[in-house]
Protein backbone atom coordinates (compact mmCIF):
# COMPACT_ATOMS: atom_id res chain seq x y z
CA UNK A 1 0.00 0.00 0.00
CA UNK A 2 2.74 2.45 0.90
CA UNK A 3 4.90 1.09 -2.26
CA UNK A 4 1.96 2.44 -4.46
CA UNK A 5 1.29 5.46 -2.93
CA UNK A 6 5.41 6.38 -3.06
CA UNK A 7 5.27 5.12 -6.98
CA UNK A 8 2.27 7.50 -7.47
CA UNK A 9 3.44 10.25 -5.58
CA UNK A 10 6.81 10.13 -7.29
CA UNK A 11 5.42 9.79 -11.19
CA UNK A 12 3.23 12.54 -10.45
CA UNK A 13 6.27 14.94 -9.16
CA UNK A 14 8.24 14.07 -12.08
CA UNK A 15 5.83 15.26 -14.85
CA UNK A 16 4.99 18.63 -12.77
CA UNK A 17 8.93 18.97 -12.71
CA UNK A 18 9.24 18.06 -16.86
CA UNK A 19 6.38 20.17 -17.71
CA UNK A 20 8.54 23.10 -16.38
CA UNK A 21 10.51 22.77 -19.26
CA UNK A 22 7.73 22.29 -21.57
CA UNK A 23 7.86 25.99 -23.81
CA UNK A 24 5.25 24.88 -26.47
CA UNK A 25 1.73 26.23 -25.83
CA UNK A 26 -0.04 25.17 -29.20
CA UNK A 27 -0.64 21.58 -27.72
CA UNK A 28 -4.25 20.53 -28.72
CA UNK A 29 -6.44 17.46 -28.04
CA UNK A 30 -7.46 14.36 -25.67
CA UNK A 31 -3.84 12.85 -24.37
CA UNK A 32 -2.66 10.58 -21.34
CA UNK A 33 0.37 10.86 -19.72
CA UNK A 34 1.88 8.14 -17.58
CA UNK A 35 5.48 9.20 -17.92
CA UNK A 36 6.71 12.96 -17.90
CA UNK A 37 6.41 14.99 -21.56
CA UNK A 38 8.36 17.72 -22.32
CA UNK A 39 6.60 19.67 -25.53
CA UNK A 40 8.74 22.25 -27.27
CA UNK A 41 8.82 24.38 -30.28
CA UNK A 42 6.55 27.12 -31.49
CA UNK A 43 4.52 24.96 -34.11
CA UNK A 44 1.39 23.28 -33.22
CA UNK A 45 0.91 19.67 -31.83
CA UNK A 46 -2.55 18.24 -32.66
CA UNK A 47 -3.65 15.06 -31.08
CA UNK A 48 -6.76 12.95 -31.76
CA UNK A 49 -9.22 11.23 -28.67
CA UNK A 50 -7.33 8.90 -26.42
CA UNK A 51 -3.61 9.11 -27.22
CA UNK A 52 -1.22 7.27 -24.64
CA UNK A 53 2.20 8.27 -23.79
CA UNK A 54 4.19 5.96 -21.44
CA UNK A 55 4.20 2.34 -20.37
CA UNK A 56 4.44 1.86 -16.72
CA UNK A 57 5.51 -1.60 -16.53
CA UNK A 58 8.31 -1.33 -19.36
CA UNK A 59 11.45 -0.22 -19.48
CA UNK A 60 13.10 3.34 -19.32
CA UNK A 61 9.34 4.50 -17.11
CA UNK A 62 11.33 5.53 -14.27
CA UNK A 63 14.48 7.24 -15.77
CA UNK A 64 13.26 9.02 -19.13
CA UNK A 65 10.49 11.26 -20.47
CA UNK A 66 8.96 11.80 -23.81
CA UNK A 67 10.05 14.47 -26.01
CA UNK A 68 7.84 15.97 -28.47
CA UNK A 69 9.03 19.15 -30.45
CA UNK A 70 7.08 21.20 -33.42
CA UNK A 71 10.31 22.82 -33.79
CA UNK A 72 9.22 26.32 -36.13
CA UNK A 73 6.45 28.39 -36.42
CA UNK A 74 5.26 26.30 -39.77
CA UNK A 75 5.52 22.83 -37.70
CA UNK A 76 3.22 20.34 -37.44
CA UNK A 77 2.90 17.15 -35.35
CA UNK A 78 -0.38 15.26 -35.92
CA UNK A 79 -1.32 12.11 -33.94
CA UNK A 80 -4.09 10.10 -34.34
CA UNK A 81 -7.29 8.77 -31.64
CA UNK A 82 -6.08 5.50 -30.36
CA UNK A 83 -1.75 6.04 -30.68
CA UNK A 84 0.17 4.78 -28.17
CA UNK A 85 3.45 5.40 -27.49
CA UNK A 86 5.99 3.35 -25.02
CA UNK A 87 8.65 5.33 -22.74
CA UNK A 88 11.42 7.46 -23.80
CA UNK A 89 9.69 8.42 -27.20
CA UNK A 90 10.99 11.79 -29.63
CA UNK A 91 9.34 13.00 -31.85
CA UNK A 92 10.43 16.15 -33.70
CA UNK A 93 9.25 18.22 -37.02
CA UNK A 94 10.75 21.05 -38.50
CA UNK A 95 8.38 20.84 -41.37
CA UNK A 96 5.20 17.81 -40.83
CA UNK A 97 5.02 14.65 -39.13
CA UNK A 98 1.56 12.50 -39.09
CA UNK A 99 0.84 9.55 -37.39
CA UNK A 100 -2.75 7.72 -37.50
CA UNK A 101 -4.59 6.28 -35.30
CA UNK A 102 -4.06 3.08 -33.72
CA UNK A 103 -0.51 3.22 -34.21
CA UNK A 104 1.36 1.32 -31.40
CA UNK A 105 4.96 2.70 -30.49
CA UNK A 106 7.67 1.12 -29.14
CA UNK A 107 10.24 1.94 -26.23
CA UNK A 108 13.33 4.57 -27.67
CA UNK A 109 11.78 5.32 -30.49
CA UNK A 110 12.90 8.41 -32.36
CA UNK A 111 10.79 10.27 -35.32
CA UNK A 112 12.16 13.17 -37.23
CA UNK A 113 11.51 15.09 -39.99
CA UNK A 114 15.07 16.54 -40.55
CA UNK A 115 19.03 16.21 -40.68
CA UNK A 116 18.45 19.27 -38.25
CA UNK A 117 22.17 20.82 -39.92
CA UNK A 118 23.15 21.42 -42.89
CA UNK A 119 24.77 18.19 -44.40
CA UNK A 120 27.98 20.70 -46.34
CA UNK A 121 31.08 20.68 -43.65
CA UNK A 122 31.21 24.24 -44.54
CA UNK A 123 27.47 24.76 -43.80
CA UNK A 124 27.22 22.36 -41.24
CA UNK A 125 26.20 25.15 -38.29
CA UNK A 126 23.14 26.08 -40.34
CA UNK A 127 19.92 24.29 -40.66
CA UNK A 128 18.91 21.72 -42.69
CA UNK A 129 17.37 23.21 -45.79
CA UNK A 130 14.63 20.71 -47.00
CA UNK A 131 12.83 19.03 -44.28
CA UNK A 132 10.62 16.56 -45.95
CA UNK A 133 7.35 15.25 -44.01
CA UNK A 134 6.58 11.92 -42.21
CA UNK A 135 3.53 10.04 -42.72
CA UNK A 136 3.13 7.50 -40.52
CA UNK A 137 -0.65 5.74 -41.68
CA UNK A 138 -3.12 4.21 -39.60
CA UNK A 139 -2.65 0.81 -37.81
CA UNK A 140 1.16 0.84 -37.86
CA UNK A 141 3.23 -1.62 -35.61
CA UNK A 142 6.86 0.21 -34.74
CA UNK A 143 8.99 -2.09 -32.23
CA UNK A 144 11.56 -1.06 -29.45
CA UNK A 145 14.37 1.52 -30.26
CA UNK A 146 13.00 2.60 -34.13
CA UNK A 147 14.45 5.19 -36.06
CA UNK A 148 12.26 7.12 -38.40
CA UNK A 149 14.08 9.75 -40.91
CA UNK A 150 12.79 12.58 -43.12
CA UNK A 151 10.71 11.58 -45.68
CA UNK A 152 9.23 8.23 -44.59
CA UNK A 153 5.57 7.46 -45.73
CA UNK A 154 5.12 3.98 -43.65
CA UNK A 155 1.29 2.84 -45.18
CA UNK A 156 -1.21 1.20 -43.52
CA UNK A 157 -0.93 -1.80 -41.32
CA UNK A 158 3.29 -1.88 -41.44
CA UNK A 159 5.28 -3.41 -39.20
CA UNK A 160 8.70 -2.30 -38.02
CA UNK A 161 11.25 -4.97 -36.37
CA UNK A 162 13.00 -3.55 -33.26
CA UNK A 163 15.85 -1.51 -34.06
CA UNK A 164 15.36 -0.98 -37.54
CA UNK A 165 16.39 2.65 -39.02
CA UNK A 166 13.72 3.63 -41.25
CA UNK A 167 15.43 5.58 -44.40
CA UNK A 168 12.95 5.03 -47.09
CA UNK A 169 8.77 4.70 -47.44
CA UNK A 170 7.02 1.27 -47.80
CA UNK A 171 3.74 -0.09 -49.03
CA UNK A 172 0.54 -1.11 -46.73
CA UNK A 173 0.65 -4.74 -45.13
CA UNK A 174 4.84 -4.88 -45.26
CA UNK A 175 7.07 -6.14 -42.10
CA UNK A 176 10.49 -4.28 -42.57
CA UNK A 177 13.57 -4.42 -40.25
CA UNK A 178 16.89 -3.65 -40.68
CA UNK A 179 19.15 -1.09 -40.92
CA UNK A 180 18.47 0.29 -43.02
CA UNK A 181 15.19 -1.15 -43.20
CA UNK A 182 14.00 -3.66 -46.34
CA UNK A 183 10.51 -5.41 -46.39
CA UNK A 184 11.47 -8.89 -45.05
CA UNK A 185 8.17 -9.99 -44.98
CA UNK A 186 3.95 -9.55 -45.63
CA UNK A 187 1.32 -9.09 -42.94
Amino acid sequence: MIGKIVFRLDNWIKRLIYKQYSNNPNIHGDYESFQPIVFKGKGEVRMGDNVKFGVVNSPFFHNTYAYVEARTSVSEITIGSNTRMNNAVSIIAEKKIIIGSNVLIGYNCSIMDSNFHNLAPEKRHESDPRPESVIIQDNVFIGNDVTILKGVCLEENVVVAARSVVTKSFPKNSVIGGCPAVIIGKV
